[in-house]
């Protein structure tokens, strides 16, 4: 990188000489965007699930030069969505490079007047040019709690007991989006916004100025600008102006997985968690598919608000929570490998806890670890279902009619379940082709998956006692 900037022009001179053209950021965008379209390169790396939803419609937005409206709910990827745009910046932009200036001016079209007086007075050869980076060209801000002076700016008082007027550009201290002139803005949770905050951003979507207690300052700024939005929050009366929802460009709407598989591939790309080292892990794919059909029957639970959604980071937090359960009972029982069972599941509580929005109303019974046991069990029994017809797991439950009692829990070794299943008939074999492993953690992890699975459905009773679970007739 270092050498790159080296070879770039380092005056305004040079620069010219460079055949360098001045654009606008939405014309920078949308012929990069257009040459990784041609070229088939990725688009939005990390983003799974949205080809043939979200993609088409942001890719048709961009090419509009539209500002943008993320909407969707809690855990939808839409900051993610608007952070992956900054890839389609030129990798530097030109500025000049003097202290005086409180923007990034472009070097052939300066908004300030300081810029401008800069540009036509000085030697072309004594004016710096320095280079910004794409990366520092994107910046965001969370809506609740964010000022007028924050995001638009403020009269500096310093600059006016230093005998500057108040009227003029030079007593103004300026916010994020006059410092992101040629850059990109994105506003978070646009609802949440003040009124007086969303009148300021309207004038900057309608006229590019920027009006600073009564002093309209008229800067021809050039900026991209982003929201997000929850569809609770965004279409209730009141809570966004309607002339700044007239002047948003594209609504792009997003959405969860819509099948477990892509929640699955979300949920392995967004962990980041080494399952290898001194203590390694494996994880059986059905305790992935139970631990996302957690998070599905969340989503349409009627105890949980699904105006708020419920997050992707949801099925992170208790994927994480299910590996450090299995790593610890490992760890303690200095087995070889950790594999999860559904005994680990019993500490998702803490990791569910404030990333759902009950909704009780009208129920005395029901609580949030109540609820949290419903889902886990529902979310067996759906995902075991499913193995059923595939493998067949009915002679295994006759086996409880000859009087056999197997104990389950995190903390049990996994030679206990091979030490009690050792007079059990040939049939129990059957219960391993869910995860086809001759290795006792993951056996026993199969184990409790189908004993689970047969007591959802009503086909053995189970008993707990002082943190353990029998499973009999």
């Amino acid at each position: 990188m270092a050498t790159e900037i080296a070879n770039l022009p380092t005056n305004l001179a040079q620069l010219r000489n460079s055949g360098w053209k001045s654009r606008s950021v939405k014309e920078e965008i949308r012929s990069n965007f257009l040459r990784m379209l041609a070229a088939g390169e990725p688009l939005y790396p990390g983003i799974v699930g949205y080809d043939d939803t979200v993609v088409p419609e942001l890719n048709i937005a961009l090419l509009a030069g539209h500002d943008l409206l993320f909407l969707g709910e809690k855990g939808q990827a839409k900051s993610r969505l608007m952070r992956t745009l900054v890839r389609f910046l030129d990798e530097y932009l030109p500025f000049i490079d003097l202290p005086e200036l409180a923007v990034h001016e472009d070097p052939y079209a300066p908004i300030t007047r300081a810029g401008q007086e800069i540009v036509a007075n000085r030697d072309p050869e004594s004016i710096p040019i320095g280079w910004w980076h794409r990366s520092e060209r994107y910046v965001e801000r969370l809506a609740p709690g964010t000022k007028f002076a924050d995001v638009i700016g403020e009269i500096d008082p310093s600059k006016l007991t230093g005998g500057v007027s108040m009227s003029s550009e030079e007593a103004l201290h300026f916010g994020l989006i006059p410092r992101m002139h040629r850059g990109i803005f994105a506003m978070n949770e646009l609802p949440e916004l003040d009124e007086l905050v969303q009148v300021g951003l309207f004038n900057i979507l309608e006229e590019r100025d920027v009006q600073i207690r009564g002093f309209p300052i008229r800067f021809e700024l050039d900026i991209f600008i982003l929201f997000s939005a929850n569809p609770s929050t965004y279409n209730r009366s009141g809570k966004v102006i309607p002339q700044l929802k007239d002047r948003i460009g594209s609504i792009i709407q997003t959405h969860y997985p819509a099948e477990r598989e892509m929640g699955i591939e979300i949920l392995r790309q967004e962990a980041g968690l080494d399952l290898g080292g001194e203590y390694p892990v494996q994880v059986p794919y059905f305790m992935m598919e139970i631990i996302e059909e957690i998070t599905a029957q969340a989503r349409k639970s009627k105890y949980v608000d699904q105006a708020s959604g419920v997050s992707a980071r949801f099925s992170l937090s208790n994927y994480r929570t299910m590996i450090a359960s299995a790593r610890h009972r490992a760890v303690l029982l200095k087995e070889d490998v950790a594999v999860p069972r559904i005994s680990d599941l019993g500490h998702l509580f803490t990791s569910s806890l404030g990333k759902l929005e009950m909704d009780l109303m009208g129920s005395h019974q029901m609580n949030e670890r109540k609820i949290l046991d419903s889902l886990i069990a529902t979310a067996i029994r759906t995902v075991f279902e499913q193995y059923v017809d595939e493998h067949g797991a009915g002679p295994i439950a006759e086996i409880f009619n000859k009087g056999v009692r197997i104990e389950v829990g995190d903390l049990l070794p996994s030679s206990h379940y091979a030490d009690r299943l050792k007079h059990v008939p040939p049939v129990w074999e059957a219960a391993f082709e869910v995860n086809a492993s001759s290795h006792p953690a993951t056996r026993a992890s199969c184990i409790e998956f189908v004993l689970a699975g047969l007591y959802s459905l009503d086909r053995i009773s189970r008993a707990s006692k002082h943190g353990k679970v029998s499973y009999e007739t």
